[in-house]
């Protein structure tokens, strides 16, 4: 049976005013703080630290819970992008599964510790909430071949993380200096008892992460739904495009032995993507295991990784667009796959596997030892380098996707980062409990790395 190919939507005649564009960008800004707040700095280590038996049950546990989040996502990829691309506007569902995220990460406050229910309300809310984010952000991404022409596209890219993770960093400032308290001091990063009345010995600082999460995507992703253009409708109704959808789909693969290049990028993005997402879903739980920082220590660190990413990302886009998107990636792997190297290196005692660190002195201070200090260094590189491999992929995909069929293979290419996405961090789950070390986990990511970068190197682009 023949699959009909779905109305090519014409590039504008006149591309959109600043505000729209501006408008665009802010969604990153509104949906980072889930990513560094929730995944990454506040509450991934609390859940490893306070509401699992200990850190390594802990790691695990959230692996199962973000594997088995990308696999919902890979399973409903296929659907939900033929109906988006088949009946149009995107906004919809945007609104949709941002409700999605809102609500995930809202549930968040319920997880007490010494509750009963702490353990699967906290995996409940993040699997929901994850979804949620990343099939609002893949949405998102489809409308950005409408707001810039096509030579401008690493420059839209670069830019989008660069404010995503200046939201970020602010939240982050916001949850450590007001709300997140340590535990044995009760004092908030700024030296105050915690605003609003959060009892840090319950940690609701840590818990209101969720809340602050869900308001802030609430507030920044409306100027994008007032001011920046959607694709118009096709006509189709929702069960006719879900009915064509994953044909469509599957007929898009079949072609793609036709186009080589556009098919090795797609398996490596699948797979070097794979590999990011469980590096930040562990690099918090890894330190609080291995050098029991708290919540002061890993968000100092998150703001510092959160400057270096800012700054990549917005010179990762200039980059790209000065010498195309494929060097950056690679160069952005070769940095990472010298960072997870660096890290499995280190313990709490030890640096480079077998050279000995003496333990910090009493009083000396946040990451008195040296293997904290290189731990510190080596995060610094993974998020200078972690922005411009996700913006220069975005624009990648652009330059590789034929000719007035981009919309049609950005949905490819979405399912492409997803599909999979359940296997780097349930692999890492699975090392971490066979070998009951977190090292082990993370050593995972090495094989991921290494392999999409082989695959991406024979890949032939053209440019804009």
């Amino acid at each position: 049976m023949t699959v009909a190919t779905p109305p090519v939507e014409a590039p504008p005649k006149v591309w959109p005013p600043r505000r729209a564009v501006t408008a665009w960008l802010f969604f990153d800004w509104a949906a980072q703080p889930f990513f560094t707040l929730i995944t990454t700095f506040v509450f991934a280590p609390f859940f490893a630290s306070a509401l699992a038996k200990d850190a390594a049950e802990g790691q695990a546990l959230w692996g199962y819970a973000t594997g088995f989040a990308g696999f919902c996502i890979a399973l409903l990829s296929p659907l939900l992008g033929g109906i988006a691309d088949r009946t149009g506007p995107r906004k919809p569902w945007i609104a949709a599964f941002g409700s999605l995220l809102v609500m995930g990460s809202a549930m968040l406050w319920f997880a007490v510790p010494g509750s009963a229910l702490a353990v699967p309300i906290a995996l409940a809310g993040f699997v929901v909430a994850t979804v949620g984010a990343e099939f609002a952000t893949t949405f998102n991404n489809a409308m950005m071949t409408r707001l810039v022409p096509p030579e401008r596209l690493g420059w839209l890219s670069g830019t989008g993380w660069a404010i995503g993770y200046l939201g970020g960093l602010l939240s982050l400032a916001i949850t450590l200096g007001l709300l997140a308290a340590d535990p044995q001091t009760g004092k908030t990063l700024a030296g105050i008892a915690p605003i609003l009345g959060l009892d840090a010995a319950a940690r609701e600082g840590d818990r209101f992460s969720g809340p602050l999460t869900a308001l802030w995507f609430v507030v920044f992703v409306t100027p994008m739904f007032l001011f920046t253009p959607d694709s118009s409708k096709t006509g189709l109704s929702l069960a006719e495009a879900a009915s064509g959808g994953v044909g469509r789909l599957k007929a898009t693969l079949a072609e793609l032995p036709k186009l080589p290049s556009l098919g090795r990028f797609l398996l490596a993005n699948m797979i070097y993507q794979d590999a990011l997402v469980a590096l930040f879903a562990f690099g918090g739980i890894y330190a609080a295991g291995v050098f029991g920082w708290q919540t002061i220590e890993l968000g100092i660190f998150g703001i510092l990784l959160t400057v270096t990413g800012t700054l990549g990302a917005w010179l990762g886009g200039k980059l790209d667009d000065a010498i195309g998107g494929k060097p950056v990636v690679l160069g952005s792997i070769a940095c990472l796959l010298f960072a997870c190297l660096g890290i499995l290196s280190l313990s709490a005692d030890h640096i480079l596997f077998v050279i000995p660190a003496a333990p910090p002195a009493p009083g000396g201070g946040l990451y008195a030892s040296l293997p904290e200090r290189v731990y510190l260094g080596l995060g610094l590189l993974i998020g200078l380098v972690a922005g411009p491999l996700q913006a220069a992929s975005r624009s990648l995909m652009a330059r590789l996707a034929p000719p007035g069929r981009i919309g049609e293979f950005f949905g490819l290419f979405a399912l492409s980062g997803k599909v999979t996405s359940f296997m780097g961090p349930t692999l890492v789950a699975l090392a971490t409990t066979i070998f009951a070390s977190q090292r082990a986990g993370l050593a995972v990511l090495i094989v991921f790395f290494l392999t999409g970068a082989a695959l991406l190197a024979g890949v032939k682009v053209r440019r804009a």
